[in-house]
């Protein structure tokens, strides 16, 4: 089940608005369709992101893949635990996996996202 507190992106990643702060992360669908996650490359502080483009990549044992970023803004954080154990974001998408936070840019970018039911609809059409 997808938090009912975050927003989805079509790329399969999410955001948590908190102010004018958002955390970033891969959605459980993302991190199941990868399989065991083994590298992630972290953005760089303080560069800046904009919306549906690349934030990171991540490398699993099946693939590498793009993270793309719902939202666009500043890289205040990353979570450097990633650096070590890539692999807690398949254990935990929407908790300790999270990939950035970020200062908005433009907090209404949001609103364009999916809300979690919106979100489950559009994956259960993509898996036909």
């Amino acid at each position: 089940m997808n938090p009912e507190d975050i927003r989805y992106h079509k790329e399969h990643t999410w955001v948590k608005i908190s102010g004018k702060k958002g955390t970033i992360g891969i959605t459980e669908y993302a991190q199941d369709a990868l399989g065991d996650i083994v590298y992630i490359d972290l953005p760089e502080e303080d560069s800046t992101i904009e919306a549906n483009n690349e934030i990171s990549e991540i490398e699993s044992t099946k693939s590498t893949s793009s993270v793309i970023s719902p939202v666009g803004g500043k890289v205040i954080k990353v979570n450097e635990d990633l650096s070590e154990s890539p692999e807690i974001i398949n254990e935990d998408p929407y908790g300790k996996g999270w990939i950035a936070v970020i200062e908005l840019e433009d907090p209404s970018e949001a609103d364009d996202l999916m809300d979690a039911s919106e979100y489950e609809k559009y994956i259960e059409e993509e898996a036909k």
